[in-house]
Order: C-alpha cells, then structure tokens, then sequence
C-alpha cells in the first residue's frame, strides 16, 4: 500500500514537472503545419499518463508540435486490448504507425522519439 501510494505520488510529481517544463511548439508555416497533421493522422501513441517514458515521449511530441492520438493503455480496458493484441504485449510507449496499408508497432521511447525527430524536424 505505502508502494503504490510512493508511485502515485511519484507520477503526479512527474505530471507537474512535465508541465512546469514543457518546451515550447515548433513554429511552421500554417501550410506546412497541415501537412503535418495530415502525415500524423496515421501515428497513435498508447501510452500510461504518468511513466516517465511516456512523458519524455509525449514531450517530443509536443516540441515538434506534431498531434497525434493518445490512447490511455492503463485506464482504457478496449486501448490495452487492442495493445496485447495487435501490438503483442502490453508495453508503454507503443507508436502505432499506419501508412501504406502497413502498421508497424513501435516500442521503446528513444527509438519512437528518434522516429519522430527524423519525420518531423526541421532543424
């Protein structure tokens, strides 16, 4: 019980200093930003609200200024199904990437964020 009270707390420490921290959103010329959007539109990233990779990975997101759906894999039973099934375990964060008729299940929050540093920097 003092565990799972340590971890609560621990994840809400998190939360806030994800908040109080945030970067700020690359800027891109609105033609360009819908062309982002469009390109996200097949990426979903199921993810625990407080684990520590997810925010670091949820960070990433919001610096590159790319919106893409979050699936709550911890408190959504239908979300951590379709993870053990489709994804093959239940293991945050997973990117779930859509394009060509494919999807690929990435895991591991450097090799998401390395994913998304190549598709959707401009620096």
């Amino acid at each position: 019980m003092i565990v799972k009270a340590l971890r609560v707390g621990l994840g809400q420490l998190i939360i806030l200093i994800d908040f109080i921290t945030r970067p700020r959103k690359q800027q891109r010329a609105a033609a360009t930003q819908a062309q982002v959007a469009e390109a996200a539109k097949g990426l979903t990233l199921y993810q625990f609200h407080a684990c520590p990779f997810c925010v670091k990975t949820r960070r990433t997101l919001h610096r590159l200024n790319v919106p893409v759906a979050l699936r709550d894999a911890k408190n959504n039973e239908q979300d951590r199904q379709t993870l053990l099934e489709q994804g093959g375990k239940i293991k945050v964060p997973c990117l779930r990437i859509e394009e060509n008729g494919q999807t690929t299940w990435m895991y591991e929050s450097k090799a998401i964020i390395d994913y998304l540093n190549q598709r959707f920097s401009t620096a």
